[in-house]
């Protein structure tokens, strides 16, 4: 049986004597406007058994025509037109397959470019890394902070107490409002703007305000504490708004391509994290002056966003990309997502039809439901424990004053350790994906989740002053809590939004990337609420 998304109906076809499942195949909210007799809404023998389809030229030129009388070929209607595909075994590696196989007259013979997409996957690891390393980089910069936050003193001070206490939990929230409107405006503007336009402009709005983070490095600011605060947070926020458009747009990019390279942008995200912990940690060890480590570490951060932008702009340079990317030469939302690539305000004859300039939202949370619940619930967790509640825990050797417990602990047990458990769970989805999109154990997962609230609360999490019970008074006790919220929330995560885009149409993978986006947003925006109340009760 086949399903046919546009008029929810099935419909049988052959493959030799036995049936093939057509799955994936979900455009309900586009009109069918296929006119040929192989289209499953028409009363043709075609798709009501055994028959073989029958090759008669299409007279709409939307369609495509079978070239060849074979038993395995079959016609699926997709909504929007016909197509032929090949249930036949593939030429394409099972890692390399797409999710939906392009007709043959969009790619020159057929076959794959002799380039290795080794650089591809390359590239999108260090746009993932990119795309998350500015608020890896806020966070991760605790001394930093704490140093600005008491009046540029080494000695933690009474005044102002209540910002350099909470400072986690402010930053949070100032990073996640500001990437719900941003969500929602790119979602507005993804058939509008071109994603080159979109990704380049967030790229560099980061760069511009993390120089200015740069050189108030080596600024005074111990006489107006509370006003480079509020500048502090107005940076979180345009950053992280930035961040978001970048993040979410470049997952769409990358779902055009195989899923190898949509998993190697969400590991890149997590590497960020870990490089931003290990620069931390050498810039600590290495500068006697906090100011000094601060400005090498913020410098790190600017160079890696050039990088970031100079790879971007040699990716539509590389045969591979061009490969993936060609059949979408017509359509404004994949054409235009890579700078120097045509743009196409029609079809023109013969291409498909223009997309609305809006994507159509509630067939694709229809789809995504389930996962977005994941995703969200998964990044709702892991923000209200991180940073704001684990990177409070310390060690209970503290008193010995060994650097391990005093200058070290927080940095590797904390930031370090949880951003490589991270990294390690996104990888592991490169070579194992369960369970699958559609399976009831994925949510079961992520709500098992939820036990790592009280675990992290009753560690020796410092100060206190409500919840004085302290069960877990070990080091290794934390130390093995941060290791498993890391990797199932790396592993977890990347299933749900890798899934995401690969379980629609092509034409709506970048709107359900930023749809998925959308869903991991919310969940840090409530749980950097969240976290601030937890804070506060403990």
């Amino acid at each position: 049986m086949g399903f046919c998304p546009c008029r929810g109906r099935e419909f049988l076809f052959c493959k030799g004597e036995s049936e093939f499942k057509a799955t994936g195949l979900v455009n309900d909210h586009l009109p069918c406007n296929a006119a040929a007799p192989a289209c499953p809404h028409r009363p043709s023998p075609v798709f009501l058994g055994v028959p073989r389809p029958v090759l008669t030229p299409y007279s709409s030129s939307s369609c495509l025509v079978p070239t060849t009388n074979h038993p395995y070929t079959i016609t699926a209607c997709l909504g929007l037109s016909c197509s032929t595909m090949q249930p036949a075994a593939s030429a394409f590696p099972p890692d390399d397959e797409p999710l939906l196989e392009e007709p043959s007259v969009n790619r020159p013979g057929g076959r794959k470019p002799g380039e290795h997409p080794n650089g591809v996957y390359v590239i999108f690891f260090l746009l993932g890394i990119g795309s998350l390393l500015p608020w890896n980089f806020f966070i991760t910069a605790k001394h930093y902070w704490a140093y600005k936050l008491q009046n540029c003193s080494e000695q933690a001070g009474r005044a102002p107490s209540d910002l350099r206490d909470y400072f986690e939990s402010y930053i949070s929230i100032a990073s996640t409002v500001p990437s719900v409107l941003c969500l929602v405006g790119n979602f507005l503007l993804v058939n509008k703007v071109p994603a080159s336009v979109r990704i380049l402009a967030s790229l560099f709005v980061m760069l511009s305000v993390f120089l200015v983070i740069t050189v108030l490095v080596k600024v005074d600011t111990s006489t107006w504490t509370p006003l480079f605060f509020g500048l502090t947070l107005a940076c979180v926020a345009v950053v992280s708004g930035a961040s978001t458009v970048f993040s979410s747009s470049i997952l769409g990019l990358s779902s055009r391509f195989p899923m190898r390279n949509s998993q190697a942008l969400i590991s890149g995200q997590a590497m960020g994290g870990t490089l931003s912990a290990i620069a931390s940690l050498v810039d600590l060890a290495a500068a006697a002056d906090v100011t000094d480590s601060a400005l090498a570490y913020f410098l790190t951060a600017d160079i890696f966003i050039v990088v970031c932008i100079m790879v971007y702009l040699l990716l539509p340079r590389l045969q591979y990309s061009r490969y993936y990317l060609r059949s979408h030469q017509e359509s404004p939302s994949p054409a235009t997502a890579l700078p120097g690539g045509p743009v196409g305000d029609a079809a023109g004859p013969g291409g498909t039809a223009p997309l609305p300039s809006i994507p159509p939202l509630r067939p694709i949370l229809r789809k995504t439901a389930t996962l977005g619940f994941c995703l969200f619930y998964v990044f709702f967790i892991s923000i209200i424990i991180f940073p704001s509640l684990s990177s409070n825990i310390e060690s209970v050797q503290k008193a010995s004053g060994s650097p391990w417990s005093t200058k070290y602990f927080v940095p590797l047990t904390s930031f370090l350790l949880y951003n490589f458990a991270d990294w390690c769970g996104r990888q592991i989805t490169a070579w194992i994906q369960a369970p699958g999109p559609n399976s009831k154990l994925l949510p079961a997962l992520v709500l098992l989740r939820t036990i790592f609230l009280p675990l992290f609360i009753l560690s020796n999490y410092q100060p206190r002053a409500r919840i004085r019970t302290v069960l877990f008074a070990r080091d290794a006790y934390p130390v093995a809590f941060t290791a498993l919220l890391g990797l199932s929330n790396g592993y977890l995560g990347t299933l749900a939004i890798v899934y995401g885009p690969k379980i629609v149409p092509k034409e709506l993978a970048e709107a359900a990337g930023v749809v998925m986006t959308l869903y991991l947003v919310l969940g840090l925006a409530l749980g950097s609420a969240c976290s601030a109340l937890v804070v506060h009760l403990i």
